[in-house]
């Protein structure tokens, strides 16, 4: 695979998405969280997806320079329609928003409906924690075509609805979770099959409800399997709870329309530390507790313990040294799509 400076690779999807007729600002914002995904080492969320934000363009599934609309508000509250914008840039927005009003009120909720792909939620807790407040966001493909079964069953039901937790901290690699509710997020199938590589067994099954690997299985009527393995109920209580915060509390409701657009709704809370204890005890804490958990001897098999968002962080560092790995497929489809102007 060939290894791609990270600036490189920005610039390539910035302008390849330029070339789509999205604006300069817009498609800057969309590059910078794809790379950065690359760089944290979940490339199914990177550059791969380019061309398929394009093909939604084309569509009419992504709207650049959608309106933003606020539907509602309240001092704590806010709900937005995207109106099929990129969901980077609604989200964004959104979680500025969130932050903005619990800086005030020192608690804000949002919800947002009709917008693309938003990608890593990382990206927006974090904002939540640069201002030294805890940041939740969770997201769901609303009636979109779906990928994970319930647990016992064998037709998926529920999209790998994932959840983001962050805590701000006096670390230098913040601290945080973001987890698909899934075996695996949809976007790791795609990334194997890319590059013709099997998946780990416990992901998947076929559309008889059979254990597979091959990572084609999904879109040949298979399901993805919820987060547990064996446990796979908590998992999928967790991912059924996230479906309602996401899909019905934000009117994108439940099932699947087909033929409809691809919709990110999405639940994102704000907590002011302050209003609680003091943010710098707070964040010292929080630094001290990591410490205490890489302190735990590890297991057999591992080299050490880091604590959660430590990996990616160390990942992005090395990658933004030693460069990015990017599928043959995926680069040349970048190349082709920056020189042709979309």
């Amino acid at each position: 695979m060939p290894r791609v400076p990270a600036d490189e690779l920005e610039a390539k999807a910035l302008r390849a998405l330029c070339g789509a007729g999205v604006s300069r600002e817009e498609a800057a914002t969309v590059a910078r969280h794809c790379v950065a995904a690359n760089l944290a080492g979940h490339d199914s969320h990177g550059v791969i997806n380019i061309p398929l934000y394009i093909e939604r363009i084309g569509k009419g599934h992504i709207v650049p320079g959608a309106p933003f609309e606020v539907l509602s508000e309240s001092a704590t509250t806010t709900v937005i329609d995207g109106h099929f914008g990129f969901g980077f840039v609604v989200s964004e927005r959104a979680m500025r928003i969130t932050v903005d009003k619990a800086a005030r009120a020192d608690v804000a909720v949002t919800t947002v409906r009709r917008q693309s792909h938003v990608g890593r939620l990382t990206d927006y807790a974090l904002m939540a924690t640069e201002a030294g407040m805890i940041g939740i966001m969770t997201a769901d493909s609303g009636r979109t075509a779906k990928a994970v079964a319930p647990f016992g069953g064998r037709e998926a039901r529920l999209g790998t609805n994932p959840v983001c937790i962050a805590m701000p901290s006096n670390l230098e690699a913040p601290f945080f979770v973001d987890i698909a509710t899934s075996a695996a997020a949809a976007g790791k199938l795609k990334v194997a099959a890319s590059r013709g590589e099997a998946v780990p067994a416990g992901w998947l099954i076929d559309r008889e409800g059979r254990a597979t690997t091959d990572p084609h299985a999904l879109a040949a009527g298979g399901a993805v399997l919820p987060l547990g393995g064996p446990e796979g109920h908590k998992g999928y209580g967790l991912s059924a709870m996230i479906e309602i915060l996401s899909g019905v509390l934000t009117g994108l409701g439940f099932g699947v329309d087909p033929h409809g657009p691809h919709n990110d709704g999405v639940f994102m809370a704000v907590f002011r530390v302050e209003a609680l204890r003091p943010v710098e005890t707070f964040r010292r804490e929080v630094t001290e507790f990591a410490a205490w958990l890489n302190a735990t001897p590890p297991a057999a098999g591992h080299e050490r313990v880091y604590y959660p968002g430590e990996i990616e962080y160390e990942r992005t560092r090395r990658r933004l040294e030693d460069g990015v790995e990017v599928e043959e497929s995926t680069w040349s489809a970048l190349q082709r799509l920056a020189e042709s102007g979309g």
